[in-house]
C-alpha cells in the first residue's frame, strides 16, 4: 500500500505523512505532476483559504493532473473543499477543481463560535469502503468555517449550528472535512481504507 501527498503548499504535510507511518503505509510527498499521475492513491491535503490554495495549485501547474486523476484520490480538510465546483469564500467565489458536483460555502453555525474547532460527532454514515470500519458516533476532529452541505455525495454529516458533510464521495473521489491525521482511531481507520482502496 502506498499514497502520494500532494503538496499544495498550504498544508501540513509532515502530519500526514506521520500518521501513515504510525500504520506502516509508505508515502511520498510530491507535486510533480508525472508523479502525481502515476500514482496508485493521491491525497489531497489543505489549511488555511481556498483562493490561495487554488492559486499555488495552479501556479504549480497541478490543476490539470488533479482533474484528470481516475485512481482514488481522498481531500482532507481544505483539501476536501478543493475538490468541489465551487468555493464561496470571503465574498469571492473561487473555481475549484470540479471533481464533485456542489458548491462549499460559509458554515452556518446559527450562535456558535466560528470556527468550528474540535471533536465532533460523524452521523449518517453510509455504506462505502473508505467508511466501513466507522460506526454511527465516532469523534472526528474539525477545524473549519468553511462547509459543503449534505447532498447524495454525502456518505457522513456532522452538525455544527447546522448539517454539512463530513465525508463525501462522487466515483473515485473522497473526502473528509475533519484532519484524519489528527482523529485518533477513527481518523486511523479512514486513512488505513483509503491506502487499502
Amino acid at each position: 500500500m502506498s499514497v502520494l501527498i500532494v503538496d499544495t503548499k498550504c498544508a501540513n504535510l509532515a502530519s500526514v505523512g506521520f500518521a501513515f507511518d504510525r500504520l506502516g503505509i509508505t508515502s511520498t510527498i510530491s507535486d510533480d505532476p508525472d508523479r502525481i499521475a502515476a500514482a496508485d492513491r493521491v491525497l489531497i491535503p489543505g489549511v488555511g483559504a481556498a483562493p490561495y490554495a487554488m492559486e499555488r495549485i495552479d501556479a504549480a501547474g497541478l490543476t490539470d493532473t488533479l482533474r484528470a486523476l481516475t485512481q482514488p484520490v481522498l481531500g482532507i480538510c481544505l483539501g476536501m473543499q478543493l475538490l468541489f465546483d465551487d468555493l464561496a469564500e470571503g465574498g469571492v467565489v473561487t473555481k475549484g477543481l470540479g471533481l464533485i458536483p456542489g458548491r462549499v460555502s460559509a458554515l452556518d453555525t446559527k450562535d456558535l463560535p466560528s470556527p468550528h474547532m474540535g471533536w465532533n460527532r460523524l452521523t449518517d454514515i453510509a455504506d462505502d469502503s473508505l467508511t466501513a470500519e466507522l460506526s454511527e458516533g465516532d469523534h472526528a476532529y474539525f477545524v473549519h468555517s468553511y462547509a459543503a452541505p449534505v447532498s447524495t455525495h454525502t456518505l457522513a454529516m456532522t452538525s455544527y449550528g447546522s448539517p454539512f458533510s463530513a465525508i463525501v464521495r462522487h466515483g473515485n473521489v473522497r473526502g473528509c472535512q475533519f484532519h484524519p491525521e489528527r482523529s485518533s482511531d477513527a481518523g486511523a481507520a479512514i486513512l488505513k481504507a483509503f491506502a487499502a482502496l
